[in-house]
């Protein structure tokens, strides 16, 4: 079973292209053979494995999204929305569910103090979460940085350096790497073995990326605009990401597309070696 989070449907792509991705999403896990779980809030209550017209509830565009520090809110006044990262990872958890498919996770920003709540969620759910690394419009070495404090095993994915998400590959060296889906899921049965909280993260660069010097040149483009709109705190990272795919001709989003497939596949491929070796269940009290 592979878990696949929601805020992509509720607000990473316009209607009609957000129920056609999820719904793609949860067809590729089934052609590697696995059960596709994708979570959300619907009605004040966490789903975890949506049904398709809930899909087209979220889908609709009046869903809010969920992380952690809201999640309570949410339910309590039985609104509908998007998981992101973090609340996908506690309902994961919370499920039994091993795997975790995503895009790319949230980080460290340029502005002080200012960090994502996907960090210490992966310090504190015991998952593996596949990954195209941190958002191309993070600081991926102060990301980095946080998530070896918080002791999140980071693993590259037949790759010794971090995955750079709309780019290949970061220049940061990773201390792991790991060649087969079987390698990576042993990791995460020896980090339940030692009783440790922390999730793993696996690096999975996109096949086909930008070039450093173009993305680049794109982002400079969007932090002015940004800059000039004023756009700061949790807006900040959906207004980069429409100022990318707007200055790209949509190019990022064909990459986005691209890296979240491959990482869906791996995912899949991953939870079906822990089932294999019973690698998930391999927790102590």
């Amino acid at each position: 079973m592979v878990a696949l989070e929601s805020t992509i449907v509720t607000h990473g792509l316009p209607r009609p292209r957000n129920l056609e991705l999820a719904r793609r999403l949860e067809s590729v896990v089934r052609e590697e053979g696995g059960v596709p779980a994708t979570l959300g809030v619907v009605g004040g209550d966490l789903v975890v494995g949506l049904s398709d017209s809930e899909l087209e509830r979220l889908a609709s565009g009046a869903a809010d999204k969920a992380s952690l520090w809201n999640l309570g809110a949410l339910l309590a006044r039985g609104a509908d929305a998007g998981t992101t990262v973090a609340t996908t990872l506690l309902g994961a958890q919370l499920a039994g569910i091993s795997v975790f498919a995503t895009g790319g996770i949230g980080g460290v920003h340029d502005a002080p103090f200012d960090e994502s709540a996907d960090l210490p969620a992966l310090a504190r759910y015991s998952v593996l979460t596949v990954c195209a690394g941190p958002k191309s419009i993070l600081d991926a070495s102060a990301t980095l940085e946080r998530l070896e404090t918080l002791g999140v095993p980071v693993v590259g994915y037949r790759s010794d350096t971090l995955a750079g998400f709309l780019v290949e590959n970061t220049d940061l060296s990773l201390p792991t790497r790991v060649d087969t889906a079987k390698e990576a899921a042993a990791i995460l049965a020896a980090n339940r073995d030692l009783g440790l909280e922390q999730g793993v993260l696996l690096s999975n660069p996109v096949s086909q990326g930008l070039s450093r010097s173009d993305f680049d040149q794109l982002l400079a483009r969007a932090n002015e605009k940004a800059h000039a709109a004023g756009v700061r705190g949790r807006e900040a990272t959906p207004f980069m990401l429409a100022s990318l795919a707007e200055l790209s001709e949509g190019r990022t989003v064909e990459v986005n597309l691209r890296l979240i497939e491959e990482n869906t596949r791996l995912a899949t491929a991953v939870a079906a070696a822990i089932t294999a070796t019973g690698g998930g269940a391999r927790r102590r009290p």
